[in-house]
């Protein structure tokens, strides 16, 4: 088959089957992780993001492919949930940008778009790791190039990405050592070959056949973690927080039509911690930078000012010396009715939980946690609920962050995002919120003390793996801390036991277990009862949180 020009309709028709393709192998993506934890959602993560993009395409009547792709990109944006989602998202967001100005895709057009998804993609992700989706999207966008030297059959050119794909998520293993260790393959480069794989056989009609055995040949790989680094005066090299909103196209000094790459490229030499949004009638930025001044001359060369917000951080630091000690031991005071300069919004799962997060001072709680990850959407929907004046979001689960990150980049409430990887990191950073500080404040101080907290999670294994030496037994009972995987045992007792004994240490003071919904008090107790024997100085706190998945949450103050 030869095709040289795609429509509308071929484009629609092309995502549609991308989006069934990949949902057909939810249940093998999110079985494919590393560690053998009941919580493999990447492939549901993926399939709800892009299911949203699709959805959002299909309410369009335009005959104009750029017209569909705005529509899809704004879609995706929205439904993103997970790391894996909002990558994804990106990935789209960049393929629009490359062709919003084309009604039909030509070869260059067509491969223009794949390499402005793996531009956009990179950019997203703080410290990019290979051997991921990302990985994935370049290699085979640069196929595809490649292939377009020769020939301007779509076709053919779909069906060298989808070789370069799965060429690149093969070669995963070799790119990243755990994968290696454990013998698998990215589970997010294989959701990509999955929709990559749904465009060809719409192209060809043709149907691609699973190879026998897959499942275990594949598996999720984690994204590094960036760790938040608490600033001192003298790691301010650009001390004026800035962040401006600019409407496209309006007002007095427009001298300039906009352009993202040129504008990103000018503020770039203006200071650090740059963040530019843009659809096709705003533009959002953040910036670190001495002039903010120049930050806003820029913006209005394109469009008019419609939100300007400058802090000065060193004036920052100044007042937060000597607080930390203070805060360690105050009670964080419950917003009011009346007082809407915060809201807290928190990620939980289990009522306990959500009664505990509202008891210490959080507006308002998201249903989510591991297997259930809100999108870009549910936080934008929450923040515009709390309605007030500055917003704090806790994820409390490292695969909510960016979604979380994303929701406060495109929300006009001032947002920030204090990146908490676990419910016990959520509610320790609550001890450090502030109200009478600036929210840039709060973040840092929160921030901060989040990297000081230690959460261990006890849960089943859902197969038979080995982790470094650590043999795992399908339904043993791991022990996790801070992420990593150090203990299995077939009892659950023992399990806990060993971990709090990993978490203790002579100047332990309080160690505090939440229960979940698989597990029981009786259990703590008798765990209890061994590790006073050893630290007899130490305090106990249990708290009946009802989470799925994990049976216990564990912190040691």
């Amino acid at each position: 088959m030869e095709l040289t020009i795609m429509n509308a309709a071929e484009f629609k028709k092309m995502f549609k089957a991308g989006a069934d393709r990949l949902m057909q192998n939810v249940d093998l993506v999110n079985s494919l992780n590393v560690f053998p934890v009941p919580d493999g959602d990447t492939g549901t993560n993926m399939n709800m993001t892009f299911q949203s993009g699709v959805a959002k395409m299909q309410e369009s009547s335009s005959q104009k492919v750029h017209d569909l792709a705005l529509n899809l990109s704004k879609g995706l944006l929205m439904g993103a949930r997970g790391n894996s989602g909002v990558i994804l998202s990106q990935i789209f967001r960049g393929f629009y940008q490359a062709i919003k100005d084309e009604e039909e895709l030509d070869s260059q057009s067509f491969t223009n778009a794949f390499l402005g998804g793996v531009e956009s993609a990179y950019k997203a992700v703080m410290k990019p790791v290979e051997g991921t989706i990302l990985t994935v999207a370049r290699e085979s966008a640069l196929r595809g190039q490649q292939k377009a030297e020769s020939t301007d059959n779509l076709v053919e050119i779909m069906r060298s990405i989808v070789k370069g794909a799965q060429e690149a998520l093969d070669k995963t293993p070799d790119l990243l050592p755990v994968l290696k260790q454990v013998g698998v393959v990215d589970s997010g480069g294989k959701g990509l070959l999955c929709i990559y794989e749904g465009f060809l056989m719409a192209l060809t009609g043709e149907v691609i056949e699973d190879e026998p055995g897959q499942t275990s040949d594949h598996a999720h790989a984690m994204f590094e973690e960036v760790n938040e680094h608490p600033l001192s005066m003298d790691e301010i090299t650009y001390g004026y927080c800035t962040e401006i909103m600019v409407r496209i196209g309006q007002g007095e000094t427009v001298i300039k039509d906009f352009d993202y790459d040129e504008f990103r490229q000018v503020l770039n030499t203006k200071g650090d911690s740059l963040l530019v949004v843009a659809d096709d009638e705003i533009v959002k930025v953040h910036i670190h930078t001495e002039n903010p001044g120049l930050i806003m001359q820029l913006g209005q060369e394109f469009g008019e000012l419609i939100k300007i917000k400058v802090d000065n951080m060193r004036e920052q630091v100044r007042g937060l010396e000597g607080q930390e000690e203070a805060l360690k031991g105050a009670k964080v005071p419950k917003p009011s009715q009346e007082d809407s300069e915060y809201a807290i919004i928190a990620v939980a799962s289990g009522q306990g939980l959500v009664d505990l997060f509202q008891s210490i001072g959080v507006t308002e709680v998201l249903q989510g946690g591991q297997t259930m990850n809100p999108s870009t959407e549910d936080f934008v929907k929450a923040i515009e609920r709390a309605n007030a004046r500055n917003i704090i979001l806790l994820p409390n689960n490292k695969n909510i962050v960016m979604a979380a990150q994303q929701a406060a980049e495109v929300s006009e409430t001032p947002t920030v995002v204090v990146p908490t990887k676990s419910i016990t990191q959520g509610i320790s950073t609550l001890l450090m919120f502030n109200p009478d500080q600036t929210i840039e404040a709060n973040q840092q101080a929160m921030s901060e003390y989040a990297q000081t907290v230690d959460y261990g999670q006890i849960t089943n294994a859902i197969r038979d793996t080995q982790i470094d030496a650590i043999q795992i037994k399908k339904d043993d009972y791991m022990g996790i801390l801070n992420g990593d995987i150090v203990l299995a045992h077939a009892d659950l007792a023992q399990a806990l036991e060993e971990l709090v004994e990993q978490m203790v240490d002579e100047d332990s003071e309080l160690v505090t277990v939440i229960v979940g919904e698989d597990g029981d008090e009786a259990t703590v107790e008798a765990v209890e009862d061994q590790v006073l024997a050893r630290y007899p100085d130490l305090e106990f706190e249990v708290i009946q949180g009802d989470q799925p998945v994990y049976h216990y949450f564990v912190s040691v103050d």
